[in-house]
């Protein structure tokens, strides 16, 4: 998607992110140019090969997760990664203005980050429910920014933006089905939460405001509760989104 952008001239005056939106908007925000687009890719094929990220086996999920009570992943090698590049980052220091957003859990609000260090913001952004632990900054814990604003277009517009790109890569672009197990019924209901929430703050939007959603070029196999740890297909995936958000944008820019 980003790649695309590039291609037509379109750069950023301001990156919100959440989640794994977080770390990748942290990236164009400090280099806003195509080279940011190598950097991602180099990153997200780095992790596919060393499969240093989400690398756990089952069985050490199940002895973490009996340990903690509250994850089956570390987040040690998600934070040397951001480490290794962004150590010492202050939100200042950025190119582009950057924000971005977690869950408070002693407040249970949204929080958005616009200073300090930029690693923590981060991974309390991206700290997945049960997947990676709380991330504690100052005195507070955070959980994902998603469970409270996936897909932040009204922040956006509040701090003035007249023209937004949503660059998701989740799966709002594609019909829900009726949960069948345990583990789909969380699923589909934080699919209903966070897509009710983004048509809302969609129809909300300030007259003037005009908000391209970027296709994700995804498909059913990326619901599979699993498919966080499918790095394979990184490659594929990179490509197929540089495909059609060209043709989206060639019909609407």
């Amino acid at each position: 998607m980003l790649r695309a952008l590039f291609e037509h001239d379109v750069r950023p005056d301001l990156v919100l992110g959440t989640s794994v939106g977080a770390l990748n908007g942290l990236v164009v925000a400090a280099d806003p140019t195509p080279a940011a687009v190598e950097s991602l890719e180099e990153l997200w094929r780095s992790a596919a090969e060393s499969r240093d990220i989400y690398a756990d086996s089952a069985l050490r999920q199940v002895r973490r997760a009996l340990a903690t009570g509250t994850h089956l992943q570390s987040a040690t090698p998600l934070r040397r990664r951001l480490e290794e590049r962004f150590g010492g980052t202050g939100f200042a220091d950025l190119e582009v203005e950057f924000q971005c957003c977690a869950a408070s859990i002693e407040r249970a609000a949204e929080h958005w980050f616009t200073d300090g260090p930029v690693v923590d913001a981060v991974m309390a952004s991206a700290a997945v429910p049960g997947l990676l632990p709380p991330a504690r900054v100052g005195d507070e814990h955070y959980l994902d920014g998603g469970i409270v604003n996936s897909i932040p277009v009204g922040r956006a517009a509040a701090h003035g933006a007249t023209r937004i790109f949503v660059l998701q890569v989740g799966r709002v672009d594609r019909p829900l089905a009726v949960p069948r197990r345990p583990w789909e019924v969380a699923r589909v209901s934080f699919e209903i939460a966070r897509r009710h929430r983004f048509t809302r703050e969609l129809a909300e939007l300030p007259e003037g405001v005009v908000t391209h959603v970027l296709p994700a070029a995804g498909s059913a196999r990326d619901d599979n509760p699993l498919a966080y740890r499918d790095f394979s297909r990184v490659r594929p995936r990179i490509e197929a989104a540089h495909e059609a958000s060209l043709r989206y944008l060639e019909e609407h820019l």
